[in-house]
């Protein structure tokens, strides 16, 4: 961003600038770390990549210098400036996992896609910064590599809870992050002491067991990464525990003890689209291509593509109990996508086995791909 000429103001009358723009822009809460505040990241990052737990995020290992280290990133800077935006639900998004014939989808999910609007927000936030201190700035919003988290700890807007997600006292559990870098030397907040004490209910709830410790995550059992960042067959030891979850999980965020102090989002871009609080799995299943980009234009859903969805849906229609929902698995056992193929098959599975069985003789006769036919394997046995 451009360098203001104007006469750089004072650090207090800056900080209080910045936090008037901040709730300007709709941001509800702001703090301050040093762009060297976590010297302790790069030796943590190593040690969580080491062990595997990032899966397929192939990404996290190949810039994990830079995630790690701000310094790294960006040699100049001197200050990390973490904002937070809530985005709280009206309701418990538990109660959608009761509905069995329906999908449950994450809560930041059920309607626009938060990075744009977090971004242009923050870029309001951090244009002011550079007209009125001459600073240079860069804002980042969760895709780049950053460690928003841990930064944001720091800054003492929460603390990175046993389920190793950012808990506040003042918005619980349910807000986003962006951070603004700049070269600008700012006074920093007081980092933010932990508060989860003997609690462990976000450990407790997880339905595929993806927390090994407290404060670790394994991010290959976790529902959210197997729903959005898995591309291939979700293994079948986590199909049960899924339940009706088509696109992230909730569960560890929702049950904190935290969220008493939780609020309906402001922004009505973060309120539940109708057609996307919990979604008949009859209607999204039948969805092609088209369809599918269609109903989820400006949807964060839409990154992961039909077939990896249809994928999800069918986990959470094999799951249903309802034998009504057959038909729809059935009608996409000759899909041309084998992700799905297999999901069906697995459904049908579920739904009707003995259909599946008598099915499954003449289906391995003609399927050529090899994790579905496992899977018809599988119904046969």
């Amino acid at each position: 961003m451009p360098i203001s000429t104007s006469e750089p103001k004072d650090p207090d009358t800056l900080r209080g600038g910045l936090l008037a723009r901040a709730k300007e822009a709709g941001f509800d809460d702001i703090g301050i770390a040093r762009a060297d505040a976590r010297a302790d990241l790069p030796e943590r990052l190593r040690n969580w990549l080491a062990l595997g737990r990032h899966g397929e995020m192939g990404w996290m290992e190949e810039t994990a210098a830079r995630r790690a280290d701000p310094l790294t990133l960006w040699p100049d800077a001197k200050s990390v400036v973490m904002l937070a935006m809530n985005y709280g639900p009206d309701s418990d998004p538990l109660e959608a996992l009761e509905q069995r014939g329906r999908a449950a989808i994450s809560v930041y999910a059920q309607n626009r896609d938060y990075h744009d609007l977090v971004k242009k927000r923050l870029k309001q936030v951090a244009r002011w910064l550079a007209e009125e201190s001459g600073a240079e700035v860069k804002v980042f919003v969760d895709t780049a590599p950053v460690m928003e988290k841990p930064f944001a700890e720091a800054a003492g807007l929460g603390w990175q809870g046993k389920h190793t997600n950012l808990v506040s006292r003042k918005l619980g559990s349910w807000f986003f992050l962006g951070a603004i870098f700049t070269t600008l030397d700012l006074e920093a907040d007081e980092a933010h002491d932990d508060h989860c004490g003997e609690c462990r209910r976000c450990l407790d709830i997880c339905p595929t067991k993806a927390f090994p410790a407290p404060y670790e995550l394994d991010a290959r059992r976790c529902i959210s990464y197997l729903t959005i960042e898995h591309k291939g067959h979700i293994a079948r030891e986590f199909r049960k525990p899924m339940g009706n979850r088509i696109y992230g999980c909730d569960d560890c965020l929702a049950v904190c003890p935290w969220n008493k102090f939780a609020a309906r989002a402001r922004e009505d871009a973060f309120h539940a689209r109708e057609d996307l609080q919990a979604p008949l799995l009859a209607e999204l299943v039948r969805l092609d291509d088209a369809g599918f980009r269609a109903f989820f234009s400006g949807s964060p859903i839409k990154r992961i593509g039909r077939d990896r969805f249809v994928r999800n849906v069918l986990i959470a229609t094999g799951n249903s109990g309802e034998a009504a929902l057959a038909g729809e698995a059935r009608a996409l056992l000759d899909d041309g996508s084998p992700l799905v193929r297999a999901m069906a098959v697995w459904a049908l599975g579920e739904l009707a086995p003995d259909d599946a069985r008598r099915r499954a003789g003449a289906a391995l006769e003609r399927e050529e791909d090899e994790d579905v036919r496992a899977e018809w394997r599988y119904c046969a046995r």
